[in-house]
């Protein structure tokens, strides 16, 4: 039985439809997938700073993939009592001396960071590695770095540091109350952080 023309070229038309759908879908749950891993907040800066979704996207995978390579683990009790002490008296000092109360926070994070096996070279290494596993959270380190360099060129005003330090803050709840997988029933007290200070 022979197929005429006709019939080969509406086979080859579907299988083509049908080609373009299924990359279509492929191409949205692997937009929505990254878009849920890093928060849209990142995903969105990505895409501006990359100039299109492709190569963000690219950039995305990218950075899941050098995460993946880096040994991240939780913090044990002692370490996050020890860094909580050191939050606490970043945030004492604040009434004080705000500017160097901010810096003493940038210094937490950054040693909180190093603890848990972050990259420690940069801020743009540290910062594309944190938005693997926690995307939302990691817009609060930019925030609160940004405010420091602020700080350093003396341009921060009294306001801008106290949202560093509540920035600061969100991403050091999240990095130091994560907890390692437990049994199933187990019980776990995150550290209670003092925020009367800010």
């Amino acid at each position: 039985m022979e197929i005429d023309q006709t019939a080969l070229i509406a086979i080859l038309a579907l299988i083509l439809v049908a080609a373009l759908i299924l990359w279509v879908l492929v191409r949205s749950r692997r937009t929505a997938a990254l878009r849920d891993r890093f928060g849209e907040t990142e995903y969105d800066r990505t895409v501006a700073a990359a100039g299109g979704r492709g190569k963000a996207e690219a950039n995305l995978m990218e950075r899941e993939k050098r995460a993946a390579s880096l040994e991240l683990r939780p913090l044990g009790p002692a370490e996050r009592e020890r860094f909580a002490g050191a939050w606490a008296a970043a945030k004492a000092r604040f009434v004080d001396d705000p500017a160097a109360a901010v810096m003493d926070g940038d210094r937490a994070i950054g040693d909180v960071m190093l603890a848990r096996g972050f990259p420690v070279d940069d801020f743009d290494a540290r910062f594309e590695s944190l938005t693997v596993e926690h995307g939302e959270v990691a817009r609060h380190y930019r925030a609160g770095h940004d405010i420091a360099l602020k700080q350093v060129d003396g341009k921060a005003t009294t306001e801008d540091l106290r949202q560093a330090m509540i920035h600061y803050e969100e991403l050091f709840d999240e990095l130091t109350n994560e907890q390692p997988d437990r049994p199933e029933g187990a019980v776990t007290r995150p550290a209670q952080i003092d925020r009367s200070h800010v």
